[in-house]
């Protein structure tokens, strides 16, 4: 990129959080009148750079340039005076005050010192014009859906800001026509000469709306290039790599007997989450569930617990109708779900490995029937010893174990409940290579035993050794059901790739 000069431009960008290195000699350019799509998983580095961008972070040691300048971002709003304005996921707007408000919040029109309201709203009516809004800007901004929000800070970042604009997943709870809209829009700023970066886990859309893409991997920068020079299967080639983090597993013997049907979901589904799916579970086996980030498997995982109930679709438990409206449902039927986030959603950070060992138990029994200390000790020690958990001591709190000691804390609370049906999403991430295949060895095991199994992985080589089948989701919907010698990375990578049907091109 030497010797080209680019509306926004990162340089040698090194970020370090005391001893990871979240981005490790990061380049990225940015040019006027392009749409810049930014792909990579989990831990790929992409919110890292994104907030570099933007000076909510300082680089370690790098430089940021607009229009071929260095300068140095201390903050967001020092951002926004470079041109520079971002829009999340999440709205970050105040839903309860007007449209008008929200549009002008921090650079209201005045007159004698008070804020001009009549000038307010008629600016308002100018601008939302621009993007085909004919909205009363009196209203409250939370009585419109979710895209005409999404449009609305498009629009209030494009005013505060007006060279460069991050779009960090605006689709995600959006239906397919608000997103035709959307892009119709983002169009229009392009041809106007804005600079746009867009981050998606849809790759349909990337096809549809980017002109290149700068693809991340562990914090390192794996390729920049025009969309133009590849294929959906080399983007999710690129995104996912070909590194194997364990050994041990061996693939799963063909025509291996399935138990009884356990489980039998037909046309489960949630709006606005995952497209309805059709899924019947044996007991011992595992099913895989590939796909790449935001594809839907999290959100499959969440509505089989209750987490999220669904809203469509029936389930059957052992040949019975069940509902599972809530996770307290879930459980009672015998299920466990260790999730993606531990920190935030899996551990109990201030209680002790004891108490999260048997706080599902716990809950199961009723707290009328209370397990004493020593009982409590006699489950957490067996499966301390079992999972090979280590920790000082069974009373220190679960926050101060190592993140793969923390997973075996998770998985041993769920098996202390004896469970029919487990789900694990992404169980081996971001640990280290002991308690990675300590955990893919209890998986087989489990497997073995009659324990049916649904695991949600992005390591393809690890899926396709303990699965008895995999599903491939991608854009929240269910696209693919491999097994035999289909049951491989290369199918898998193909089907989470090909271009589904009615999609835009």
């Amino acid at each position: 990129m030497a010797g080209e000069q680019f509306a926004l431009e990162a340089r040698g960008i090194i970020k370090v959080f005391g001893n990871h290195v979240a981005l490790d000699n990061v380049n990225f350019g940015l040019k006027a009148g392009e749409v810049h799509a930014l792909l990579g998983e989990n831990g790929a580095g992409k919110s890292t750079l994104i907030k570099i961008l933007t000076g909510a972070y300082q680089p370690t040691t790098g430089q940021v340039l607009a229009d071929g300048e260095p300068v140095v971002l201390d903050n967001p709003q020092q951002a926004q005076k470079y041109g520079i304005g971002t829009v999340y996921q999440e709205v970050n707007l105040l839903p309860n005050r007007s449209v008008a408000e929200n549009l002008y919040l921090g650079h209201q029109p005045t007159r004698f010192g008070f804020v001009n309201r009549r000038k307010m709203e008629a600016d308002t009516r100018t601008v939302l014009a621009r993007y085909g809004l004919d909205l009363d800007p009196a209203s409250e901004l939370g009585s419109h859906s979710v895209a005409v929000q999404q449009i609305v800070a498009i629009a209030r970042a494009v005013e505060l800001s007006g060279k460069v604009l991050i779009l960090d997943e605006p689709t995600a709870s959006l239906d397919r026509n608000e997103v035709e809209r959307l892009f119709e829009i983002i169009a229009g700023l392009k041809s106007s000469g804005l600079a746009i970066v867009f981050i998606t886990h849809f790759l349909d859309q990337v096809f549809a709306i980017a002109d290149r893409v700068t693809i991340l991997r562990n914090g390192k920068l794996i390729e920049t290039r025009a969309l133009d020079d590849l294929s959906r299967t080399d983007v999710v080639r690129l995104m996912l790599g070909k590194d194997v983090a364990f050994s041990g597993a061996t693939k799963l013997e063909e025509n291996r007997p399935l138990g009884d049907v356990l489980l039998d979901f037909q046309n489960y589904g949630r709006k606005r989450s995952v497209l309805p799916f059709n899924l019947t579970i044996h007991k011992g086996e595992v099913i895989g569930v590939a796909g790449l980030l935001g594809s839907g498997r999290t959100e499959m995982a969440r509505i089989m617990f209750g987490a999220d109930s669904a809203d469509e679709g029936t389930v059957s438990f052992e040949g019975k109708p069940a509902s599972i409206a809530r996770p307290t449902d879930a459980i009672a039927l015998g299920f466990g779900f260790c999730p993606e986030d531990r920190k935030a959603e899996g551990i109990f950070g201030d209680l002790s490995v004891r108490e999260n060992i048997i706080i599902a138990l716990q809950g199961k029994l009723g707290w009328f029937s209370a397990l004493n200390r020593d009982e409590q000790m006699e489950i957490a020690g067996k499966f301390g010893e079992s999972m090979d958990i280590r920790a000082a001591s069974l009373d220190m709190p679960i926050k101060l174990l190592s993140g793969g000691n923390q997973q075996k804390v998770i998985l041993s609370r769920w098996l202390a409940t004896d469970p029919s049906f487990l789900i694990l999403d992404e169980p081996t991430r971001g640990i280290d290579v002991g308690a990675h295949a300590e955990i893919v060895r209890t998986i087989n095991r489990l497997r073995d035993e009659g324990l049916a199994l649904v695991v949600i992985s992005s390591e393809l080589d690890e899926v396709v050794a303990y699965s008895s089948r995999i599903v491939v989701m991608r854009d929240r919907e269910m696209v693919a059901e491999l097994n035999g010698e289909n049951i491989n990375p290369g199918v898998i990578v193909q089907a989470i790739a090909n271009h589904r049907e009615g999609a835009p091109a």
